[in-house]
């Protein structure tokens, strides 16, 4: 099948997770109950605080609540009071046994998380699924307190984010925590049996990755009556560049992560562009990004981004070798590779054909049984590497220069400086104009180093 022609649906996002709360937990539930029934008689209870209850979250902590071994969710923060009552009280209509979070362990408002994890600490588990802004920080404090921990994806926003992540990870390992990163293609096994293909040479050497996200436009909630600007903006964090990171790092990072893990390499440099051409919404979203970038042997990944209705649709990687091509990447349930370019069906050469796989349960599965077993788990690099590549394609397409690596990873210009500081009174770091429009990037205006 060619690429451009692929029709299949991407597997269900934890975004999807409240749309079907009842058929996904019911499941979850299951396995969950099976899981406790094996593990009645021990008394090694994890622990587990839900910062962030959104769908990702909730979504995440369902699929903590259905790993082996006995789990118990025991804290809950949330800057929306709402939307945490929202997340209990889905996932208390499955894992009711699993679920003790009285009022005084509901946490509201920016320093929630911190109550959160010290419900846990020391020897917890913390999901970490707020806006990406916030991940260097709250994650930096898990470890601080001796936490294990679950981090959604992206994991920050800025190259000073990113430092600070690399570095927590750094003294998680010191201490012997398992840190995971929800880049949940790594642990999808059709997809690694399909990239350990592409390794082995079944295609040749890799010359080119083609990473794609394009659908329909994202979404932009009108604000609600009472609520101030900062709760505004981070209830459509996908829409503002400080909160998300952009288009680029915070919907596309799966497939730049798995075309970075075919070509087992990181970039040395980007340049691109992107920028709103039909997108009206008054936030900073740009709603197209083309970038390219370089390899360290000179060879290339382009990825394209785009959100506009009534548009060519396409969710995955295409990779080209010397011999042969794959198609592959999150929104490819079946991973295939081919002889030569044309990927069609009498080309193909191998596909999956074990039994299906959750990837979003199965990352869950190996964190808890690292965490049950003192195996080590350290995703912390990998993932923060992964959104380096989405920051430097971003900070490449909003300069319009060309921006290497090593520049990217050293710049200290932060998107929200303070944001450790910040309550739910404080002034967001951009603001509306006259008109009720958000400064968005402009190339070759806009300063990123």
């Amino acid at each position: 099948m060619n690429a451009q022609n692929n029709t299949q649906k991407p597997t269900t996002s934890r975004r999807d997770f409240l749309k079907t709360t009842s058929g996904a937990l019911a499941g979850a539930a299951l396995a969950g109950a099976i899981g406790t029934r094996a593990y009645a008689g021990e008394s090694n209870t994890i622990k587990i605080a839900l910062v962030g209850c959104g769908g990702r979250g909730t979504g995440a902590a369902a699929n903590a609540l259905s790993t082996k071994g006995p789990t118990k969710l025991v804290a809950m923060a949330d800057v929306f009071e709402q939307r945490l009552a929202s997340s209990l009280k889905n996932l208390s209509k499955s894992f009711a046994k699993q679920i003790d979070v009285p009022s005084d362990r509901q946490f509201h408002g920016m320093g929630g998380y911190k109550k959160a994890i010290d419900a846990v600490a020391p020897g917890g588990l913390v999901i970490l699924a707020t806006p990406p802004a916030f991940r260097p920080i709250h994650l930096e404090y898990a470890v601080k307190k001796g936490c294990n921990a679950f981090m959604e994806k992206s994991f920050a926003v800025d190259a000073p984010g990113i430092r600070r992540v690399l570095k927590a990870g750094k003294a998680a390992e010191q201490k012997n925590l398992k840190i995971a990163g929800g880049l949940m293609s790594r642990h999808y096994i059709p997809l690694e049996q399909a990239v350990e293909k592409l390794h082995e040479g079944l295609i040749g050497e890799v010359i080119t990755c083609w990473a794609y996200r394009e659908h329909a436009r994202v979404g932009f909630a009108p604000r609600t009556a009472g609520m101030n600007e900062l709760a505004h903006q981070i209830r459509n964090y996908s829409c503002f560049t400080w909160l998300n990171g952009s288009f680029l790092l915070d919907w596309l990072i799966h497939n730049l992560d798995v075309c970075c893990w075919c070509k087992d390499a990181w970039p040395v440099s980007a340049q691109g562009q992107g920028g709103r051409q039909v997108r009206t919404e008054p936030d900073q979203l740009f709603d197209h990004y083309s970038v390219e970038y370089t390899f360290p042997d000179g060879t290339r990944l382009h990825a394209q981004g785009r959100h506009m209705d009534n548009c060519w649709g396409f969710f995955g990687d295409v990779i080209h070798g010397a011999k042969g091509s794959a198609v592959l990447g999150e929104g490819i349930s079946q991973p295939r590779i081919f002889k030569g370019h044309q990927q069609t069906s009498e080309n193909v050469i191998w596909r999956y054909k074990g039994p299906r796989c959750d990837a979003y349960q199965h990352e869950h599965d190996l964190l808890f049984d690292a965490i049950r077993n003192d195996r080590p788990y350290n995703e912390a690099e990998r993932s923060a590497y992964g959104a380096m590549t989405g920051i430097l394609g971003r900070m490449a397409a909003e300069s319009g220069k060309l921006i290497t690596w090593e520049q990217a990873l050293a710049s200290n210009i932060e998107l929200a400086p303070g944001l450790d500081d910040y309550t739910m009174d404080s002034e967001p770091p951009v603001k509306p104009g006259a008109q009720g429009g958000y400064p968005v990037a402009m190339p070759g205006i806009t300063k990123v180093l």
